[in-house]
């Protein structure tokens, strides 16, 4: 199956919050027309609601090419078993939906029906998103469609097994919190040294934003990186003295904190 089957058949999207509408954007810059597209949510953006040809909240066709899930877990329940007679045919469900297992999507669907996990992140709303994927046996087809699908918001990586999800989600899916939150940090202890909040705000953005696109173009690994800025007995050096510390800096604390989304992914999943 590929994007001309989408476009001849349509694709079907299940909730259009932000991660559905980062992708349905994406997906029309990408050259899919509008009226490829059928659209259910119970509170479209205006933004939507203005788009020219797209099927907002009308009938389905039978048998769409793709139903993309981008419900939230609590609609979940009411929103999915209307979608089961396209179960066990040649429609592909692809989830983005956080904390539902592909043996859930099997139980409402049916068993043979080809399903693909997801699990993107939000940098996905300015097309810098990276998400990983796993199919089951149905779903294994549709692969290199889903991937096609998701590249219109950043990189696809793909998963071996679905247990690794939980894991995905305390890096990728959870992590860019965890790097907001060393912005605020860090454009605080700006502050604390002395800074304007405005200036030291705009300088840990920009600090964060460009050593990340250059760990990510940069043919070196981070540790390289982070040894070609430190000299030795410099001011880098002694600041990673303490962010380097076993007990007390990065490596226990990102440890734990992964740890902790990985473990909670878990729970929700049950």
């Amino acid at each position: 199956m590929d994007m001309d089957h989408v476009r001849d058949r349509g694709l079907v999207l299940l909730g259009c919050g932000k991660m559905g509408s980062a992708l349905l954007q994406g997906w029309l810059q990408g050259g899919l027309a509008a009226a490829s597209v059928w659209v259910i949510d119970p509170n479209p953006s205006d933004w939507l609601r203005a788009l020219d040809g797209l099927h907002l909240n009308a009938g389905l066709p039978a048998t769409p090419a793709i139903v993309l899930v981008a419900v939230k877990p609590q609609m979940m329940g009411t929103a999915l078993p209307t979608l089961a007679a396209m179960g066990n045919g040649d429609t592909l469900f692809l989830s983005v939906a956080a904390g539902t297992s592909i043996a859930h999507y099997e139980q409402v669907l049916g068993a043979r029906t080809p399903i693909i996990r997801a699990m993107p992140n939000t940098p996905a709303a300015v097309a810098r998103g990276i998400t990983a994927i796993v199919a089951n046996g149905p779903g294994a087809a549709g692969m290199d469609l889903a991937e096609a699908l998701l590249s219109a918001v950043g990189q696809v990586v793909r998963l071996d097994d679905e247990a690794q999800i939980d894991a995905v989600t305390g890096v990728s899916g959870s992590g860019p919190a965890y790097v907001f939150h060393l912005i605020e940090t860090l454009a605080a202890a700006g502050e604390a040294q002395g800074l304007p909040t405005d200036l030291a705000m705009r300088l840990a953005k920009a600090t964060v934003a460009g050593a990340g696109a250059l760990a990510e173009q940069s043919d070196d690994d981070p540790a390289q990186l982070r040894v070609n800025v430190t000299s030795p007995g410099g001011t880098t050096a002694a600041a990673l003295a303490v962010l380097m510390d076993a007990e007390t800096g990065f490596p226990a604390l990102l440890n734990r904190a992964v740890a902790a989304a990985t473990a909670r992914s878990k729970e929700l999943g049950q």
